[in-house]
């Protein structure tokens, strides 16, 4: 049985699309805080159980029987907080006596400890010392940060702004992700491997010339020298610092072909709602 923790969040329904095209349902648990909110998944076939990172009883129950168990890492930013939620769920899958943990990590964090890999490092030890088989999937940034319906904008103005120095940027799409995930959880030769996935590297310049073609409006980058509030400033801070230059194959080589392209993944963000 594969179990999927935290499935009830974006990334974790796009692994459960990935894996039900992979396995029946009936092979498929889901653990999510509250199970209605995933009345959706039971319908199609999947089970779903109580499974709260902040209340480890409901982990043994619902890590109960894994084989292998996807365990997305909680979306807590406190980074103490955050490292306990994830000890008592690898203490858990070892209590019920799961086959083998697939955990969700973050890029960097082989060769950096503190800020946002602070908590991930301190996972990855503990599911090292757990003595539990395991593979780690080191996530880069979404590449939904920066590719999003605020593009339209760019296209009716002509112009996109850019806070990024000109760095390249390796964020990889959720859905390259989910099916990566859901390829390990379901084939063999994937355990005590740590894989860094990473997009094609890109750059404003690149996207605004995507912009271009699929538009059919010019769109030229215009670089920017002021910070972007919130998120997308610290987001941009990291660009420039170069720490997301980094590129690997391991992505690809997951998933037997190339991640997605920089002009589809924009044409899927431009595309009219259903």
């Amino acid at each position: 049985m594969i179990v999927v923790s935290a499935a009830s969040g974006a990334f974790g329904r796009l692994v459960i699309d990935r894996l039900l095209e992979r396995c029946p349902a009936g092979q498929v648990t889901v653990a999510v805080r509250d199970p209605a909110k995933a009345a959706d998944l039971a319908a199609r076939g999947v089970t779903v159980r109580t499974g709260d990172y902040d209340a480890p009883k409901t982990l043994r129950t619902a890590f109960e029987g894994a084989g292998r168990l996807l365990l997305i890492s909680s979306p807590e930013l406190d980074p103490a907080r955050r490292t306990a939620q994830h000890r008592a769920a690898v203490d858990a899958a070892r209590d019920v006596g799961a086959g083998s943990i697939i955990y969700t990590s973050f890029l960097g964090v082989g060769t950096e400890a503190g800020g946002v890999t602070a908590a991930h490092h301190a996972t990855e030890r503990h599911l090292a010392a757990s003595g539990l088989p395991h593979t780690v999937l080191r996530h880069p940034f979404y590449s939904e940060a920066f590719l999003n319906p605020g593009l339209r904008d760019a296209i009716a103005s002509g112009e996109l702004a850019d806070g990024t120095g000109g760095h390249g940027i390796n964020t990889a799409l959720r859905r390259d992700l989910a099916e990566a995930a859901a390829r390990v959880l379901t084939e063999d030769g994937h355990l005590g491997r740590a894989y860094d996935f990473t997009g094609g590297l890109w750059t404003y310049e690149d996207l605004a010339d995507a912009l271009s073609r699929l538009s059919g409006r010019p769109v030229v980058r215009r670089a920017r020298t002021d910070r972007a509030p919130g998120a997308q400033g610290w987001l941009e801070d990291q660009v420039r610092s170069g720490a997301l230059e980094q590129q690997t194959d391991d992505l690809p080589r997951v998933l037997g072909r190339p991640a997605t392209a920089l002009d589809e993944a924009v044409a899927a963000v431009l595309a009219p709602p259903p």
